[in-house]
């Protein structure tokens, strides 16, 4: 993403990033995935039904408060990352990671598509045993299904989330052309379409 972002993006003024806790209770469960340009991963999670919002960030690494320069630099240790907050009743954590899996490419490390660099790693940052359990088991299945030679995805403890700049948040509904430039040039669909066929 770091190669086209500079032409494609508008110049914004922004806060810097604060680590943010979970949504108050009532307020859904959550779930964080990192598989390449947050962009992309939010819309992909949006439209699924029982999703309630997705929200771009980073997190992994161990720098406070990263801004996105620091990130897509590759200097702080983080991955762009989406934290989905969804309902229960409506959506499982196992959809969920079922359509993770769909929307990334496993079977490279440190890299997503046109985006080279370990802030584009993919993972499974799993909050409680439960998701560590189910993150596990998703894996282990892919795994044996034989699709693929090798699952570079990491299955991880969540740490701190680092909410993105605001001019990232819904990138894909603020600025549609210029996402669906990026998205199409960068090869997303593309190589999905490769690796697991046409979508359902």
């Amino acid at each position: 993403m770091k190669h086209m972002i500079a032409s494609i993006l508008l110049v914004a003024s922004h806060a810097m990033a604060a680590d943010s806790p979970a949504p108050p209770a009532g307020l859904g469960a959550t779930a964080i995935f990192a598989g390449g340009c947050f962009w992309c991963v939010e819309a992909d999670f949006e439209k699924l039904p029982g999703v309630i919002a997705a929200e771009s960030g980073y997190t992994g690494g161990a720098e406070k408060n990263p801004t996105y320069q620091q990130v897509s630099a590759g200097r702080t240790g983080h991955a762009e990352a989406v934290r989905v907050r969804y309902d229960p009743a409506q959506i499982s954590y196992a959809q969920l990671l079922t359509h993770f899996w769909r929307n990334i490419d496993p079977t490279v490390k440190n890299r997503q598509f046109c985006d080279s660099g370990a802030q584009y790693r993919t993972a499974i940052y799993y909050q409680d045993p439960a998701q560590r359990e189910a993150a596990l088991a998703s894996k282990a299945a892919l795994e044996k299904e034989k699709r693929f030679a090798r699952i570079e995805t990491e299955v991880t403890a969540a740490g701190a989330f680092y909410p993105a700049e605001q001019y990232h948040q819904d990138y894909y509904k603020k600025n549609p052309v210029r996402y669906k430039f990026y998205r199409y040039n960068c090869g997303r669909d593309a190589r999905l379409r490769e690796l697991w066929g046409e979508p359902h």
